[in-house]
């Protein structure tokens, strides 16, 4: 990297320049934008913040993304960390190409609920676009292998507010006993990151043919694992952030000689901004504003086959105390679970689904978790002060300028005027942040401390 942190021909892979000026006929453009600043976006969660009017993004000149809703690029990167309404679920920095997912979403989707698996999931950008863009009554299981990083899953899906989704630490091959359960399966595997190059300097120093060659086996790999748990006619999306036809086009082509399967044609409107290869569309920074990203489609053609169903167990009746049960919308359709004395909800129609989910995976998180019971007193968890169906008209709340906002988010105390013993709501600009519980002139912070900020904020 420069002295500034941006690319350099220099820094570049000599047998990557090498298969590059093979691979595009205006090299020297793409070479160009590689040394260029990489471009800021954000996607705002609807259900939250429908419209970019906080006082975060105020003055800041935006400009829309145009393939996905909801998705703006910023002028300059801001200090995120500084908002209050990230912390709260408002919206996510997302690098621009990935969000071309919901152009294929729009065309792939039915009206009806589908169930929907993301198998490489982490950080979580595609899995909250997904969370946001599924039809209504639909779930979704996020799973990342590494537990770090599902973790890092976790706590983002859970700051996006929905209770459609299941989060999962699991292997690929672990999943190879799902067979014919979902709908769509969203694979963006790992891949030798050459879309990443002008934005992670460590994607450049690992860079090597023989890891490309690793990753397309890895990839190949993953794929078999998975793809039975698709249904006949289901649709298989495949997304990488590099460049390398080896791993992209390819591995769909392989895909498609080894299985019953179609190449789906996704019609777009950004004409000579794509590159359209045989089955799918690449990104390139000196065409798009964004980064290097592959994204394709398959959809599955094999016969029907029976699915797994979970074994019929006695239901252990669970009642929400009357407390939790006013939070909650009357309209939604709830299963209950309790789960070492902290209950929590789930979508009734997918319950059977969820249950035969815990059998055979890892399941870190379901649902919306609401409070963790001991006796007849109860703890609010997290979650529901950032599920987005709570009733906010039901709890005592505390709307924090950012100032106050930021010093609960560093759990510190701040002051409040509820009466002693009562759980109040933090929120920033009307949306939820977390809880604290009334000690009569200051609050007792619960927001999580794995989730604290530890950046200066002076």
């Amino acid at each position: 990297m420069s002295l500034h942190g941006q690319l350099t021909l220099n820094n570049l892979p000599a047998a990557f320049v090498n298969r590059m000026r093979k691979q595009l006929s205006d090299v020297s453009d793409f070479l160009e934008a590689l040394q260029s600043v990489s471009p800021v976006s954000v996607r705002l969660n609807p259900a939250k913040l429908p419209f970019p009017e906080t006082p975060f993004f105020s003055g800041r000149p935006m400009s829309e993304v145009d393939w996905c809703r909801h998705a703006y690029y910023l002028e300059q990167r801001p200090v995120f960390t500084l908002d209050p309404c990230l912390h709260a679920g408002g919206y996510y920095v997302q690098e621009a190409s990935s969000m071309f997912l919901d152009v294929i979403l729009q065309q792939v989707l039915p009206q009806h609920p589908v169930r929907v698996l993301d198998l490489c999931a982490a950080p979580g950008g595609k899995s909250t676009l997904l969370s946001s863009a599924l039809p209504a009554g639909s779930l979704l299981v996020a799973n990342e292998v590494i537990r770090t990083r599902a973790s890092v899953l976790k706590e983002n899906l859970i700051k996006w507010g929905a209770d459609n989704v299941v989060v999962t630490q699991n292997d690929p091959a672990h999943f190879s006993c799902l067979r014919n359960c979902f709908d769509l399966v969203l694979v963006d595997a790992p891949c030798s990151g050459e879309g990443m190059f002008r934005k992670d300097e460590k994607s450049v120093s690992e860079w090597s043919e023989r890891n490309l060659q690793l990753c397309s086996e890895r990839q190949q790999r993953i794929l078999k694992d998975v793809w039975h748990t698709l249904k006949p006619g289901g649709y298989l999306i495949y997304s990488t952030c590099t460049y390398n036809p080896g791993e992209n086009e390819e591995i769909l082509q392989w895909l498609l000689e080894r299985y019953e399967a179609r190449s789906v044609d996704v019609s777009h409107f950004l004409g000579d901004s794509l590159f359209h290869t045989p089955h799918g569309y690449q990104f390139y920074p000196h065409k798009i504003k964004g980064e290097g990203f592959f994204i394709g489609v398959v959809q599955k053609l094999e016969e029907e086959e029976d699915a797994p169903r979970a074994k019929k167990e006695k239901k252990v009746s669970v009642r929400l105390p009357e407390e939790l049960r006013n939070l909650l919308p009357h309209e939604k359709e709830f299963s209950v679970y309790n789960a070492e004395n902290v209950l929590g909800v789930i979508p009734a129609p997918h319950a059977e689904f969820i249950s035969l989910l815990d059998k055979h995976l890892n399941v870190l998180y379901k649902g919306c978790e609401l409070a963790e019971i001991n006796g007849r007193k109860f703890k609010m968890q997290p979650a529901l002060a950032l599920y987005r169906y709570l009733d906010k008209t039901q709890v005592v709340c505390k709307d924090c300028d950012t100032e106050s906002a930021l010093r609960y988010l560093k759990k510190e105390d701040i002051s409040t005027e509820a009466p002693a013993g009562s759980w109040v709501l933090i929120t920033h600009n009307s949306i939820g942040l977390g809880w604290g519980k009334s000690l009569g002139s200051r609050l007792n912070n619960y927001y999580p401390k794995e989730w604290r900020i530890r950046m200066s904020t002076e």
